[in-house]
């Protein structure tokens, strides 16, 4: 073990740690759709400072509302949580032509809002990619979106004032999660979850924000293998973040 793992390990063990007692494993069934049980490591917290939420995601745990968790499933570790260190990237040529064809989309930070814009088009984002689903717009904002944990924020996409898209992130001086990402299903042409990762990775590197997670990346998914062609990205594995060039 390194010197610098051998502190994270020791600021693991006195910062989150001692939160332990808090958390339990829960199944449900896959989010995404793999065919196995799913068991997630969960406690709800009404706070959490930056720094605290910094060694969370240094360690793999994701936010859903005021939850932290992490998947702890006993037959699959598929989910391998993936990042960018900001100023590394390398954008490839498709990347550049996307970026390219929206510079027609004006960029907007906000407080996260419960618009009734962005309900409508939550709404229309669901009920086409996931047409036999259960779930509401107005679900996903009251128990996955708002929280208290840490400071959330919005970034709206806009053509001619039409809303686009509306990315979801908590942020703070020394990281940005990217916690949903939903848009114009009439827009995809656009290629507009590819121009969200490079408007995050663009934020970060004006407002000298060092790492970007993307939350997690699952080989062979349909939805998520966009993530793996930015490069270079960094995957947790086996507790170590590991770079892919």
């Amino acid at each position: 073990m390194t010197g610098r793992e051998g502190t994270d390990q020791q600021q693991w063990r006195e910062g989150i740690g001692r939160l332990e007692r808090f958390f339990i494993l829960t199944a449900a069934e896959c989010p995404y759709a793999m065919g196995k049980k799913a068991v997630y490591h969960q406690a709800a917290f009404s706070r959490l400072n930056d720094e605290t939420m910094a060694l969370f995601l240094e360690h793999g745990y994701r936010r859903n509302g005021n939850c932290m968790y992490n998947m702890r499933c006993p037959d699959c570790s598929l989910c391998v949580p993936i990042r960018l260190r900001t100023g590394r990237l390398q954008p490839n040529r498709n990347q550049r032509r996307v970026w390219k064809k929206n510079q027609d989309v004006e960029v907007e930070i906000a407080p996260l809002t419960m618009s009734q814009e962005n309900l409508t088009l939550l709404q229309r984002f669901l009920s086409t990619r996931f047409p036999e689903g259960q779930s509401s717009a107005e679900s996903y904002y009251g128990g996955f979106f708002i929280t208290s944990t840490s400071r959330c924020f919005e970034v709206r996409y806009r053509v001619e004032g039409r809303l686009l898209g509306v990315a979801i992130v908590d942020a703070a001086p020394l990281w940005l999660n990217a916690i949903y990402f939903f848009f114009d299903p009439d827009q995809g042409w656009r290629s507009p979850g590819t121009l969200n990762i490079l408007t995050l990775h663009h934020i970060c590197a004006v407002q000298k924000i060092p790492l970007l997670y993307l939350g997690y990346w699952i080989d062979g998914h349909a939805g998520m293998g966009y993530k793996n062609v930015f490069r270079p990205h960094e995957l947790l594995i086996n507790g170590v973040w590991q770079e892919k060039v």
